[in-house]
């Protein structure tokens, strides 16, 4: 039996999307590790029914001896929980992990402290084309092209220094 056969009538798709019933998104989701100027130091991606967390807890599992210079990690709300913070001990041990939470008495919208860091990332690299929609098949060129766009942004931000 042919590779053609087994993909069925639309050709095979490799890694399997996800659906993020919370967030209501289907397909793929990226974690993001990003210093203070909002330039990527690390990313995955993978199917989008995994929880932040556990995504979270990959994105640190595959940081192991890469950031060795890392003190202070901020993490939204998604990120809180035991499984995260054992996780990040066991990886980074010097880390001290602050959770960047919305206030209770807080109505409407309210920027948070920090969080607006990887946000405003997200939204740079989200100019690129191939990354404003879920295209790819597969999670690698999908981390590829989130490799390129933080290359070509990086590159911005050397030349044009402000």
């Amino acid at each position: 039996m042919t590779w053609a056969a087994q993909s069925g009538p639309r050709g095979g798709s490799i890694d399997p999307h996800g659906y993020d019933a919370g967030k209501k998104i289907k397909g793929k989701k990226r974690h993001l590790l990003v210093d203070t100027q909002g330039l990527r130091l690390h990313a995955i991606v993978h199917a989008a029914d995994l929880q932040d967390r556990d995504g979270g807890v990959l994105l640190v599992a595959t940081l192991f001896g890469l950031f060795p210079f890392l003190r202070k990690l901020y993490a939204d709300g998604g990120y809180q929980g035991p499984v995260f913070q054992k996780a990040l001990k066991r990886v980074l041990r010097q880390v001290d992990l602050e959770i960047v939470k919305r206030s209770d008495h807080a109505k409407g919208f309210e920027v948070l402290p920090r969080h607006w860091i990887v946000e405003r990332t997200i939204r740079w690299l989200n100019r690129c084309r191939r990354l404003a929609k879920d295209w790819e098949n597969l999670n690698r060129k999908a981390l590829a092209f989130l490799r390129l766009a933080s290359i070509r942004l990086m590159l911005r931000k050397l030349c044009n220094p402000q």
